[in-house]
């Protein structure tokens, strides 16, 4: 059995994966998850009652022994302490026959509980979506900690074992190793008594190098997403200069990163982001309108369903909050029918269109109601 009972980080990959066949039924479950004692106590009573919605669909189209086998490999989770023991704001749980995948998320998801034919990924597309998405970058002479972060929150990464090793070979070693203190709950570390302050210039420039190269390594060659760096006024030129990261940013946070709160520490981060993720969001949906009006375009569920299964929909646009209750029955005309959500073998139709574009090679962004350029949930651009 393909299966994973520890939580796996959001990635690309993982998206894939889930985009894969996988035999029906396909069961969704996406919670917010509470953080800190006692709070956190209340993630597995939550997650029950999320599995008796999956339940109540199965039982729509499969017997009760059917039922109970496709529920066991999520009822088994509920009594793992360790699997609670996670430090994000949400959680999506994806499970079929042969197949469970446990999904850390960085923002608190609605909740919701799917069973389908295909699995729900809509949420995970948005937040995998580049538009919005970066890295912060924490850095001073003796503490570096690295974020992700969007429009709502900035969440604390663990760092790789290559950023450590990097700085602890820019202390010169066995010294590196006695000055460094790792915090095991961030992943972040720190150096402590007589530690990079104290370095000549050449050394702190050396400790900035290895800092920037694992960081490109690590994080942003695999990622694409900007890095904003946030350190003092005077370290900020000296950084730019070793770095060779494009996907660093010109503007940055000028200030000590440990005197402030991650809060504060993401509120300056947005400022910085805020105009380049409008820039994009305007240019997307004026591409939109120019296509749209030059017959390249449209908002029309049905067109726009037939045209993914001809693999002619270049950009699809649809709606985070909407929920369609219809499939494609026909992947040869994309003809499109009204069903029951509770019906076992129905998702969100958006959802289903995204993942066929996907499939097809086509571009997938998901907005909310207000950023959308049409009323049905769904726009697309066309390749012809």
């Amino acid at each position: 059995m393909k299966t994973n009972k520890n939580t796996t980080t959001l990635n690309k990959e993982v998206l894939m994966e889930l985009l894969a066949d996988s035999q029906p039924p396909c069961l969704s479950l996406y919670m917010p998850t509470h953080r800190s004692h006692p709070e956190n106590l209340q993630n597995p009573v939550r997650f029950k009652n999320l599995i008796k919605d999956l339940e109540a669909s199965l039982l729509l189209k499969y017997s009760k022994d059917e039922t109970r086998d496709y529920i066991q490999p999520l009822l088994e989770l509920t009594g793992m302490e360790d699997f609670w023991n996670h430090t994000s704001l949400g959680l999506a749980i994806f499970s079929a026959a042969d197949f469970l995948r446990a999904v850390d998320l960085n923002e608190a998801p609605e909740e919701m509980a799917i069973v389908a034919d295909s699995f729900h990924t809509k949420p995970l597309q948005q937040s995998l979506q580049s538009t919005g998405r970066f890295h912060v970058l924490a850095l001073s002479l003796n503490e570096v900690k690295f974020f992700e972060g969007n429009r709502h929150s900035l969440v604390e990464m663990e760092l790789h074992a290559e950023v450590e090793e990097e700085a602890v070979e820019a202390l010169d070693g066995e010294q590196a190793s006695t000055n460094l203190n790792r915090n095991s709950a961030t992943g972040s570390f720190h150096f402590i008594q007589g530690s990079k302050k104290d370095e000549s210039l050449g050394e702190v420039e050396q400790y900035f190098r290895e800092v920037a190269n694992a960081v490109f390594e690590g994080y942003s060659k695999k990622s694409g997403l900007p890095l904003v760096l946030a350190a003092l006024p005077e370290h900020h030129h000296l950084f730019h200069k070793v770095s060779k990261n494009s996907l660093l940013l010109e503007d940055g946070i000028k200030i000590n990163p440990s005197s402030v709160s991650n809060e504060r520490l993401a509120a300056l981060a947005w400022e910085i982001m805020e105009p380049e993720y409008l820039r994009k969001h305007e240019e997307l949906i004026g591409r939109y309108q120019q296509a749209k009006a030059s017959g390249l375009g449209s908002d029309d569920i049905k067109i726009v369903a037939q045209a993914l299964v001809e693999g002619r929909v270049y950009t699809l646009i649809i709606e985070a909050d909407r929920i369609i209750a219809s499939r494609i029955t026909n992947l040869v005309t994309g003809n499109v029918q009204n069903k029951s959500l509770d019906n076992p073998k129905v998702d969100d139709l958006l959802d289903d269109m995204s993942e066929l574009a996907l499939r097809m090679g086509g571009h997938v962004t998901v907005l909310s109601s207000d950023q959308m350029p049409s009323e049905t949930g769904v726009a697309a651009i066309f390749r012809y």
